[in-house]
């Protein structure tokens, strides 16, 4: 990176898990949302699946900054602009898991934890807006789980944020937290963006500017 350029960050993510960590690795970011239609993409291999989906929604916020101005304003600018985009599955007895659709989805993903575990598989993909690099990998994690009574099941779907979140799978709030019994892996790769895998790609990409 020349030393009269600056580093821009954008998040393309809605999730407040996503914000919550980049900000704690303490980079300042834009958000955009990608807006796609995740059920559109489909993969058997849940590793290829969240890649992909990382393209998908790299590929819809360019589009959008494209449209909206951002993007002239991006090429003019001296600054190095990367935008970080982001993927999760939960894989639980050998199935994908993304975001449950309905309460009863909710309940079945979440009462199959009790007493069990699930895998976490996310991506990131880094991408230089001005140049069009891509830097991608992914990260897997394992959760292992106590007994989930069904009075915490229920709150959780009542409060509702299950449904945004890949499985249903909500380790960070506190009616579940308690509940863990152990973490194969980064508690940021289960939220939705493992810190080290992210720093990497950042790094990568700067270093190729």
């Amino acid at each position: 990176m020349a030393a009269s350029s600056a580093l821009r960050l954008i998040l393309g993510s809605s999730s407040a898990s996503r914000r919550q960590i980049l900000s704690e690795m303490g980079y300042k970011f834009t958000l955009i949302s990608a807006d796609i239609d995740e059920k559109a993409i489909r993969k058997e291999n849940p590793e290829e699946l969240v890649v992909a989906l990382a393209h998908a929604k790299a590929d819809a916020i360019l589009e959008k900054m494209q449209n909206n101005g951002m993007m002239k304003e991006i090429l003019d600018s001296q600054d190095t602009t990367l935008m970080i985009t982001a993927d999760q599955v939960v894989l639980h007895d050998g199935v994908i898991r993304e975001k449950p659709s309905t309460p009863e989805e909710a309940r079945k993903f979440i009462k199959g934890y009790s007493e069990s575990h699930a895998a976490t598989i996310g991506s990131v993909l880094v991408t230089n807006v001005k140049t069009g690099a891509r830097r991608e990998g992914w990260d897997k994690a394992e959760v292992y789980f106590h007994k989930i009574p069904d009075k915490v099941v229920e709150s959780l779907i009542e409060e509702g944020d299950v449904f945004y979140v890949a499985g249903g799978l909500l380790v960070e709030h506190p009616l579940t937290s308690p509940l863990v019994e152990a973490i194969v892996g980064t508690i940021d790769s289960v939220m939705g963006l493992p810190k080290a895998l992210t720093e990497k790609l950042i790094k990568e990409s700067l270093s190729e500017t």
